[in-house]
């Protein structure tokens, strides 16, 4: 199936310090495109990785689950340490989920985590008739486009397959109870109105992990897509800005060039 226009996988070769950034469920690497690019265009190297049956039709995406989806960042923050001396790992909604998983599971591999409005659990009554209705129904309403700024859109699913729900579902609570491991460096920003991952999330994230370098920044003017709303600029410095107190090598051996 083709990916939609704007939905394409990112790659940038840059200097030696790296970031990998993870987009959200049902959404795709057009989410964190201009965030991608902010970063590349600094001289480091990016990847951003399409999950799988993302970015094309919500029927693929029905095919897949939470292993599959950590599998592909997996994969990325392999390829990105071979090459980098250091690596950062970034992620909005569920991709800051997979983001602290990759950083519980690979310890000081990873230098630092940045995540906008991360996702740790599926709410609502209906999460927990989804091993029954699964079965039974095999989509609901999607969750895209919560974005205040005006013309913003976001390329994603108008809907959202039960069976993906439910390994989500599996997945925020696989993650929940790894947590405790994550020591590295994190700045974590949310957005207050957010009508897609309430701010209970951050504040459960916040109380769990082990990190003791720890910022929490508020984005007052967005909605849950924060990196296309009001506020995307003040992640992009805010993040690059975390990069450049964690990584000494930022700006050397070709780090500067554009791209």
């Amino acid at each position: 199936m083709p990916v939609l226009p704007g939905a394409e996988p990112f790659r940038h070769e840059g200097g030696e310090v790296g970031v990998l950034l993870c987009h959200g469920f049902t959404g795709s690497p057009q989410s964190l495109r201009p965030w991608a690019g902010h970063l590349a265009e600094r001289g480091l190297t990016v990847s951003l990785p399409l999950l799988p049956g993302h970015g094309t039709r919500w029927e693929d995406m029905q095919l897949t689950g939470w292993q599959d989806w950590y599998a592909e960042v997996d994969r990325e923050l392999r390829v990105l340490s071979r090459q980098c001396s250091q690596v950062f790992v970034f992620g909005l909604s569920m991709g800051g989920a997979l983001a602290l998983r990759l950083a519980a599971k690979h310890g000081d591999a990873i230098s630092g985590i940045a995540v906008v409005n991360p996702a740790n659990k599926v709410h609502g009554l209906s999460a927990y008739t989804l091993p029954v209705t699964r079965h039974l129904v095999r989509t609901t309403k999607g969750v895209r486009n919560d974005i205040a700024k005006a013309g913003a859109e976001e390329i994603g699913y108008d809907r959202v397959p039960l069976h993906a729900a439910h390994s989500v579902r599996n997945f925020f609570r696989t993650v929940d109870s790894e947590l405790p491991q994550v020591t590295q460096p994190l700045l974590l920003l949310h957005s207050p109105q957010d009508h897609v991952v309430p701010a209970a999330d951050s504040a459960r994230i916040l109380s769990r992990v082990s990190s003791t370098d720890v910022t929490e920044i508020l984005l007052e003017q967005s909605y849950h897509v924060a990196t296309l709303d009001h506020d995307a600029e003040r992640i992009f410095d805010e993040s690059h800005a975390f990069i450049g107190r964690l990584a000494p090598s930022v700006g050397k051996k070709g780090s500067t060039t554009g791209g």
